[in-house]
């Protein structure tokens, strides 16, 4: 693994900012100009998805993000950037005070070993609706830069709002992600999906009832009060039912089955080892990790504020 990849939060944590200014939300996608980085042009999905389509998956993996991404990482690039992924969303959640917590693949390789499970290539985590509202309010279109150990320019991390979350119906199926957490240098992505009241269950009488977009029903009890634990190696928080809802999501057996996705897991090192090692993608002709343009100054403005200077509502 790359030796810039922090084992610890502290050596993670050396540097935190915010450069760029929350936006308006509009019903439209922020564009590849509009966000451009080192990429001489778009690479996302937008030209071939339906209008309504707020976020746009690249047009060669749908977990990466082809305003900032033209090619696919290898097993061993993936897995430390989705760490620090994981790592500075936390840290940022943690510090703005937003409410949030792992689920889904995520929560289970949590329950395995307190990691991403190495063939994962994306990570899901749920948020309150109160947060939600003060993400897209302060937080939109925000830059993150971490000083990550072993990069002497830092990463730059973008928080971005799908203005569709205001709209909480399953129907709107074309935006069941309601923010992203993105890195903007290899374009990977932590889709952000919030928990809200399911009101027509509790008008049947299901008190109680929660759901998110993606049509993931709950009760208020399954997810609440969340628990406090550690996730590659940096505080979070998970669902008080957690073992319960990884039954209901994926069955009794990925609790215990040792054998999954052409890994093992080794109970003594307590690591998921690949049966074989997985091979390196091809780079593309036109690859250039250097970039093909020079960065986008962003402005640096003030700093929102903390949900919990805001009071409650």
């Amino acid at each position: 693994m790359p030796s810039y990849i922090p084992s610890l939060l502290l050596a993670l944590l050396l540097g935190f900012s915010v450069v760029a200014a929350a936006a308006p939300l509009q019903p439209r996608d922020a564009d590849f100009a509009s966000v451009r980085t080192r990429l001489d042009r778009d690479r996302s999905g937008k030209k071939g998805d339906p209008p309504d389509k707020y976020f746009h998956e690249s047009t060669f993996h749908p977990h990466y993000d082809g305003r900032f991404a033209d090619r696919e990482l290898s097993y061993r690039e993936r897995q430390a950037h989705l760490t620090a992924l994981m790592q500075t969303y936390l840290s940022t959640m943690n510090d703005i005070g937003a409410e949030t917590w792992i689920m889904h693949g995520s929560l289970l390789g949590w329950w395995w070993n307190r990691k991403i499970m190495p063939w994962d290539s994306d990570i899901d985590v749920q948020i309150s609706e109160r947060s939600m509202h003060y993400l897209a309010d302060y937080y939109n279109m925000t830059i993150h830069h971490y000083k990550l150990p072993g990069l002497p320019d830092g990463r730059d991390y973008m928080l971005e709002v799908n203005p569709h979350y205001k709209n909480g119906s399953i129907a709107d199926h074309l935006n069941m992600i309601d923010a992203r957490w993105v890195d903007t240098e290899t374009g990977l992505f932590i889709d952000i999906t919030t928990l809200r009241r399911n009101a027509t269950a509790e008008a049947e009488g299901k008190k109680g009832s929660m759901m998110c977009k993606d049509n993931h029903h709950y009760y208020f009890d399954d997810v609440f009060p969340l628990r406090e634990s550690v996730f590659e190696n940096t505080p979070v928080k998970i669902p008080y039912a957690y073992s319960e809802l990884l039954v209901e999501e994926y069955g009794e057996q990925a609790l215990t089955d040792t054998s999954f996705e052409n890994h093992v897991f080794n109970q003594d090192r307590m690591e998921w080892i690949p049966i074989v090692e997985p091979p390196e993608p091809v780079l593309p002709p036109h690859y250039n990790f250097k970039g093909d343009s020079p960065a986008v100054k962003k402005p640096k403005l003030r700093m929102p504020p903390k949900i919990s200077d805001l009071g409650s509502s």
